[in-house]
C-alpha cells in the first residue's frame, strides 16, 4: 500500500456522516428540512471533517416509515427541493471534499408506487410479475421483523384475490427481483443517480433484497442471488469507477463473506459490523473489554479493496438480535431498562449521551474507540455535539429529532411553527438550550471540537482503515489494547472501559528503546519502550490513548 492508493480506495479511510434532510436544516421555514438548508451546512460538515455524505430517503414518499416506502425511485421529494436542489448540494459536497452516498431501497416499494397499483390492477397486468403474489401464503412463513405491528409477511389483495409478500410493512410490497425486468428497473435505477453525480449507494436490506438461504419461502426463486449482487457491483464499476455499495447485511460474519463476494472483494464494497456494534454494548455494560475483543478477532479476512464500517447509533433501533437473550437483557438492563426504550424485543431507541448517562469521559471513550477501530466510521448526524434522544416521538423514530443547531427557535432548524415540524425538537436536559453545534464551535473542551480532532488524528493515521489488527495480550479485562499496522505505520491503541483508574503493561516483542510512541490525542508525549520492548501505559478512569509508533529514522510526524 502506498499513502497514494488511499485516494483510490477512498472509503477504506473515509468518515461517512448519515443524515436526514428532512430533518436536518430547514431554509425556507416551511418545518420541513430542505437541501437548501442542507447546501448552507456543508461549511459547518467540511469544517467538522466529514469526507462522504449518506443521504437517507429524500424521495417522493406516502411517507409511513419516515421515506423508505418509496413511490417514485427517479424523483425528488418536492418538500425538499428539486433535483436541481439534490445536484447543488452533490455539487458544493464535492467542492468542499465530500462525496456523496445515497439509500438505495430496492426490496420493497411503497403500496402506491405505479408499478405495484399497474401489478394489483390484473393478474394478466404486466407488471404482475414485479411482485411475488400465490395465492396462498406458504406454510411455514416468515415471521415479520416488526413483531406487535404487523402479524405476518403476506397480505391478501381483494382486488385479485391473491396474496403478495411484504417483508416489512405491509404498505411495502416486495418487489421480484427474480424478474429480469426489475433487475433491468435496478440497473437504471443506479445508472440515473450515478449520472447526477452520487458516488455509491447505502444498499437497504441485502438479505431480504437476494433472500439467497429461503427466509422468505415464496419468494420469487433467484438462481444465483450472489451472483445479482455481482453484477450490480459490475454495473456500478462500469458506469463509475469511485462507487461503493454500503451493505446493511444484519449477519454473523461468516455469512457476511459472501456479500462482500469473498477473496475477489466483486460484491458489496463495504458492510456494516452489527456484531462489533453490539459487542461493544455488552462490553460497556460489564466493564469488560472481552466481548468487544473477541467479535474483532472474529471478523474474518476480506479482500484489501472490501471493508467493514463501524458505528455507535444509526437511524434505526440499536438491534442486539446478535447477542443471546442473557446478554441482551443485561444491555437492556444497563442502557434501557424502561419498556418504552426499548422496540420489538431487540433493540434500544436512545442516543448514546443519555445511555451513559451523559458522563463525558464516558462518551468521549467510546468514539475514540469508534475512530480507532480497524475499519471506516459511520456518524449518524447529531452525534458530533452529543445529541439525546426524543422519547416523546414513539419507537425508531426517537433518534431522528431535529438538528440542534442553536438556542434559536426550535433549536436553529426551522422558524416554522412548532406543529409544522417534522419532527419535535428534544426538550430537557438534552435540549438545544444545553446541546447545539453553534455553542460548541467556540468552545475549545466541547464534544465537537472532541470529534473534530478524533477525524483529524484518524484520517492522518491511514493504517487504521488498511493495516493489520491485532489484539494486544495484557492482564486487565477492563482495557482493550490493540494495535493497526501497515505500509503507512503502526498505532497502538488502549481504551479503559472502566471508571477505575488504572495501569496495563504492553509487551511489544518486535519494538526497542529506539521507537518512541507519540500520544496523538492528548499532548504528543513521547513513551519508550524497555529494549525487550515492554511498556506501561496508565489510563484514567475510561481513559484512551492512541500511540503513533515511530522506529529509528522514521520521517513521519508524531
Amino acid at each position: 500500500m502506498r499513502i497514494t492508493d488511499t485516494s483510490d480506495l477512498w472509503w477504506k479511510n473515509a468518515v461517512v456522516y448519515c443524515l436526514d434532510v428532512e430533518t436536518y436544516m430547514d431554509w425556507n421555514d416551511d418545518g420541513v428540512g430542505d437541501f437548501e438548508g442542507l447546501a448552507n451546512r456543508m461549511d459547518y460538515l467540511a469544517e467538522l471533517g466529514v469526507t462522504c455524505l449518506w443521504l437517507m430517503p429524500f424521495y417522493p414518499s406516502p411517507d409511513q416509515d419516515d421515506g423508505y416506502d418509496i413511490s417514485d425511485f427517479y424523483g425528488v421529494d418536492p418538500r425538499l427541493g428539486s433535483h436541481g436542489d439534490f445536484v447543488e448540494v452533490v455539487r458544493t459536497a464535492r467542492d468542499r471534499g465530500m462525496r456523496v452516498i445515497i439509500d438505495l431501497v430496492v426490496n420493497h416499494t411503497s403500496d402506491r408506487h405505479p408499478w405495484f397499483q399497474a401489478s394489483r390492477s390484473s393478474k394478466n397486468s404486466p407488471y404482475r410479475d414485479y411482485y411475488v403474489w400465490r395465492d396462498e401464503p406458504p406454510a411455514n412463513p416468515a415471521a415479520s421483523v416488526f413483531p406487535g405491528e404487523e402479524s405476518g409477511v403476506w397480505k391478501l389483495d381483494e382486488r385479485t384475490g391473491q396474496h403478495y409478500l411484504h417483508s416489512f410493512y405491509s404498505h411495502q410490497p416486495d418487489l421480484n427481483v427474480a424478474n429480469p425486468k426489475v433487475r433491468e428497473e435496478l440497473e437504471k435505477i443506479i445508472g440515473f443517480w450515478l449520472q447526477l453525480g452520487v458516488s455509491g449507494f447505502r444498499v437497504d436490506a441485502v438479505p431480504f433484497l437476494l433472500d439467497p438461504s429461503g427466509v422468505m419461502p415464496g419468494k420469487g426463486d433467484l438462481p444465483d442471488p450472489m451472483g445479482f449482487l455481482r453484477s450490480l457491483r459490475e454495473f456500478l464499476g462500469r458506469r463509475s469507477g469511485e462507487a461503493i455499495l454500503l451493505g446493511e447485511a444484519n449477519l454473523p460474519h461468516k455469512d457476511q463473506v459472501a456479500y462482500f463476494g469473498g477473496a475477489d472483494g466483486d460484491a458489496l464494497t463495504m458492510q456494516f459490523d452489527f456484531v462489533v456494534m453490539a459487542n461493544l454494548y455488552l462490553s460497556l455494560a460489564r466493564a469488560d473489554a472481552g466481548p468487544l475483543a473477541k467479535a474483532l478477532a472474529d471478523r474474518p479476512p476480506i479482500a484489501t479493496g472490501s471493508q467493514w464500517a463501524n458505528f455507535v447509533r444509526n437511524h434505526d433501533e440499536l438491534t442486539l438480535d446478535k447477542l443471546t437473550d442473557e446478554q441482551r437483557e443485561e444491555v437492556f438492563a444497563a442502557f434501557a431498562p424502561d419498556e418504552h426504550m426499548r422496540v420489538y424485543d431487540r433493540g434500544i431507541v436512545r442516543r448514546l449521551p443519555p445511555m451513559l448517562d451523559g458522563d463525558p469521559r464516558r462518551i468521549r471513550m467510546v468514539y475514540s474507540l469508534l475512530f480507532s477501530m480497524p475499519g471506516t466510521p459511520v456518524l449518524f448526524y447529531g452525534e458530533e455535539i452529543g445529541m439525546g434522544e426524543n422519547l416523546a416521538i414513539e419507537g425508531r423514530q426517537s433518534v431522528r429529532s431535529p438538528m440542534q443547531w442553536s438556542t434559536e427557535k426550535n433549536g436553529g432548524f426551522s422558524n416554522a411553527r412548532r406543529s409544522r415540524l417534522a419532527a419535535p425538537v428534544t426538550e430537557g436536559g438534552y435540549s438545544p438550550e444545553h446541546v447545539n453545534a453553534s455553542a460548541q464551535r467556540h468552545d475549545p473542551d466541547s464534544m465537537l471540537r472532541f470529534i473534530r480532532r478524533l477525524i483529524e488524528r484518524y484520517r492522518a493515521s491511514a493504517e487504521i482503515g488498511w493495516g493489520d489488527f491485532t489484539l494486544l495480550e495484557h492482564d486487565n479485562s477492563a482495557v482493550l489494547a490493540h494495535r493497526v499496522s501497515g505500509a503507512e505505520g503502526m498505532m497502538i491503541a488502549v481504551h479503559n472501559l472502566s471508571a477505575e483508574p488504572t495501569a496495563v503493561t504492553l509487551r511489544l516483542t518486535d519494538l526497542d528503546e529506539q521507537h518512541r510512541l507519540v500520544d496523538l490525542l492528548l499532548d504528543g508525549s513521547v513513551t519508550t519502550p524497555t529494549p525487550n520492548g515492554t511498556t506501561e501505559l496508565t489510563l484514567d478512569g475510561y481513559g484512551y490513548r492512541w500511540l503513533r509508533v515511530l522506529p529509528p529514522g522514521s520521517k513521519r510526524l508524531g
